[in-house]
This record gives C-alpha cells, structure tokens and sequence, in this order.
C-alpha cells in the first residue's frame, strides 16, 4: 500500500505523456512528485504557486480525465505546493485543492415538444434532460477582449470583433471571417466575442466549436441515423462560432449540412463567426456556395504581431502572474520570438519554469540561454525598429531622435550606425530602411553604411561602439 501512489501516478503519466508536447511533459510533469492517495484523492507536489496556477489553467482537463481513467470516478487531485520560509532555511509546504472555475454557461434551452412525443433533439456536446438542453458554449474564460493585445496586426478584426459582440447578427460582419496563420490569436479573438456576447445577452445561445469536433459529431450522428437532430440542434444556437473552417476541406456532406446550418442561422438573424489560415479565396476542396457566403460579411486577416505589440504581450503576461522582469530581457524575447504569440507565451512560460526550478535569477544571459535552444538555428531576422532601440539604448537617446532633421554629430552617427546593422543583419531593401530610420532615401543608407565601414578602420572608441552593440543584437 505504501507505494500505491507512486503506483497511481506513474500510471497517469504514461497517458499525459502521449497526450501532452514531450517539452510540456519536460517541464511540467516530470518535475512532480506524488505524496499520497487516501480515498481516491491523490497528492502531488509540485515546487511553487506558479507552477500550481500554471497546471490547473493549461492541463487541469488532462489530469482530471487520467485520474478517473486510473482511479475510477470520483477520483480528485490536491496539490501540496513548496513556499519558502523566511524564518528558516528549510521550505514548507501548503496544501491546494483542485480548482473549480465557474465555467460560462448558457441558459436552459427549451425544446417545444408536442405532449405525445417522447423524443428529444440530441445535443452533440452532452446527454440532454428530457426537454431541456444545457449547453456549454466551450470557451475558455480567460480568452477575453482585456486579455487580448491590440495593435497594428489585429485592430480591424478586434474592432470588428467587438462590434460583432454589442450587436450579434445585427451588424454588416455577419459572417465575420478571420484569418491567419496558426498562433496569431484566432481562436482567442473569436472566443472573446462569444465571452463578451454573453455578458452583454445571457439569454443568447453562444456557441464554440472547432471544425474537427463538428466533423467527428456529424459522422457520429450519421452511423446513429440521427442527422436531423444535430442540424436542428446547431440551428438552435444565437451565436456559432466555428473554428479552423478550412479543415472542411474535401469533405463534402460535412460541407452540406454546414451549408444548411449557415443558410438557416444567416437568415434567421443569428452571428456566424469563422476562423481559418486562409482567407476564402485561397481555400482549396470547399463548395463554391460555401466559400461566397463566407465572403457575405467582412473578412478580417490577423498578421505577425510587430515589436511594440509583442512587448506588451510579454508586459501583460508577466503583470497577470505577479512576476518582474527587466526590460531588457523582455525586449531580448520579443526581438528573437517573432513568428506568433503562441511561441513568444511559450518562451517566457519556458524561461520562468528554468528559473523557478533551477532557483536561479532570470538575467540576459539566462534569456539568451534558453532562446537559441527554442528558437530554430536559422539566422534570425531581427527588425529594424528593435536595432534602433538597441542603438539609442547604448547612447542613451530617446528613438525618436533617428527620425528628427537634426545634424548633431551623435544622433547623425547613431542614426547612421541603426542603418548599418539594418542592412547587414535583416533582409529589408535599402529603401524600405531609409524608410523607417529618419525618412531617408537608400543612397542615405548606401552613405551611411560607407561611412561606418570607415570610421571602424579609423577610430578606435567608434570601432568599440559597433563592436557592443553587435554583441547586443546578436546574443
């Protein structure tokens, strides 16, 4: 019996394993130990708070459906979490239940049945009761309008979003399309809408569901002959918010009943909002009636967050966990993260885990450290806007100054060395540097990088300030 926790756990993690990214099950999971399992509640112990909070947001729906898998239901998790002790140098541990988050909810559903019919529509998501359907919209609570960063990547389909939220159906984005590649905040952006819907109408049915899910329930109610009730049951929902739509692609009797779906919801005056990679020119294997009614309403595109966005993605996610870090390390991510927000969350998550369990400070270093092992070998394109903040940062002068008239000697220089690493170190046009570094031209810059390459084989301090802030921009 003493080892029957060990026993229990160890099970448990054989499934996480192959449901979790082998760097998840890393950092997370391995670190954990099992205390003890009295009445089907077992014990682990995990190193902080943090660490705590962390599983219960991103895996709490994992761990519950193992535990009941390996102990049988009615099997719960506790947590005993190390804090440190100013009094001692010994740790002490403090005990947490699993959390239950209150989950938005949509009202009961009323279903009109005629008195001698027993039958009831089937609800894909969950078993009904006998006249009512309780629908879970499916979003996560954390996905909402404040959680998500505005800036020039995203204002039309956020400012679309939002207006879709304080007017559902009644607007001209109906359907409203989003699209982009995959970490770009789509499916946070179309969730926030349906959180905000339900704020502002807690009667409307909201609805979220991902493309993969409709297609497993529409094939399932197809081996049961019961297609007519999931098309009536989805032409019930106020709000339906369909998730990754180009992976409807080839599938044609799934394209179908969407199509039905669509027609009946749109007519009706209920919100369609959809997601995909592509915009619907550019989606492959779909019906062409499908495609120009998702071209009815607006079309929005979600692009790579730029610099200052990224920065205030990492500032708002460090304020959320109670944590501090320096600016230089935030800037140092956000320059060398620059695909999606996905990545650049999953980097600083990564960086903290490092320093929580490892008890070390987070530095520069430390950042640089962990950075190159996520980030792929390539040679990484920084920006030109993160060069010259590295540039005015070691000359103590604001940014602005590169875009002033002015001729002093140090702004000029500064301005002329930001043009010098913008053209070795990216792959902008001459132009497009001029551009966006004091609205020169690109014999401005052909100049500049001249006069650089001469005063490094001329003047030694000169040559010294190339020298660091190449170091800077290449850690």
């Amino acid at each position: 019996m003493n080892n029957e926790y060990r026993s229990a756990w160890e099970k448990c993690l054989n499934v996480i394993k192959d449901n979790v990214p082998s760097s998840s099950f890393k950092t997370w999971f391995e670190p954990i130990e099992p205390v003890k399992l009295e009445n089907k509640v077992l014990t682990i112990q995990v190193p902080s708070a943090f660490f705590y909070e962390y599983l219960e947001e991103q895996f709490i729906d994992i761990l519950r459906k193992t535990l009941r898998m390996v102990l049988g239901n009615g099997a719960k998790l506790e947590y005993n979490v190390v804090l440190s002790n100013k009094n001692s140098n010994e740790p002490y541990t403090v005990s947490y239940p699993t959390n239950n988050n209150n989950k938005i909810q949509n009202k009961p559903l009323t279903v009109p049945l005629k008195a001698e019919e027993k039958a009831t529509i089937k609800n894909p998501f969950i078993i009904p009761g006998i006249q009512k359907l309780q629908i879970d919209p499916q979003l996560k609570p954390d996905n909402t309008f404040e959680n998500f960063v505005e800036g020039d990547c995203n204002r039309l389909a956020r400012s679309a979003g939002f207006a879709v939220a304080q007017n559902p159906g009644g607007t001209a984005f109906n359907p409203l399309m989003i699209y982009g590649n995959s970490g770009l905040g789509k499916t946070h952006l179309s969730q926030a809408i349906g959180i905000q819907v339900k704020e502002n109408f807690p009667d409307k049915v909201v609805l979220y569901v991902n493309a993969n899910k409709f297609q497993t329930q529409f094939t399932e109610a197809t081996r049961n002959n019961n297609r007519n009730d999931f098309l009536h049951f989805y032409q019930m929902v106020d709000v339906l918010i369909l998730d990754d739509v180009h992976e409807f692609a080839g599938k044609e009797k799934t394209q179908e009943t969407f199509f039905h779906i669509f027609n009946h919801l749109h007519q009706m005056g209920k919100q369609l909002i959809l997601t995909s990679d592509k915009p619907p020119i550019e989606l492959k294997g779909m019906e062409q009636r499908l495609l120009s009614r998702f071209k009815w309403g607006l079309t929005a595109d979600l692009q790579t967050p730029d610099f200052e966005t990224r920065m205030e993605i990492l500032r708002r996610k460090i304020y959320k966990d109670g944590i501090t870090l320096s600016d230089e390390v935030l800037e140092y991510i956000a320059s060398h993260v620059t695909n999606n927000v996905r990545e650049l969350e999953g980097a600083l998550v990564s960086l903290l885990a490092q320093s929580m369990l490892n008890k070390r400070e987070i530095t520069l270093e430390l950042a640089a450290k962990l950075i190159n092992k996520l980030v792929k070998n390539s040679k990484r394109e920084l920006s030109i806007e993160y060069i010259s903040k590295v540039v005015c940062d070691y000359f103590s002068m604001p940014v602005d100054a590169l875009q002033t008239k002015t001729r002093k000697r140090e702004i000029v220089q500064a301005r002329q060395i930001a043009m010098y690493f913008s053209k070795s170190l990216t792959k902008y046009s001459l132009a497009s540097i001029g551009a966006q570094i004091g609205s020169k031209d690109h014999a401005t810059v052909l100049h500049a990088c001249k006069t650089v390459n001469n005063l490094k084989d001329t003047d030694k301090n000169f040559r010294q300030f190339v020298e660091d802030i190449e170091k800077k921009l290449k850690m």
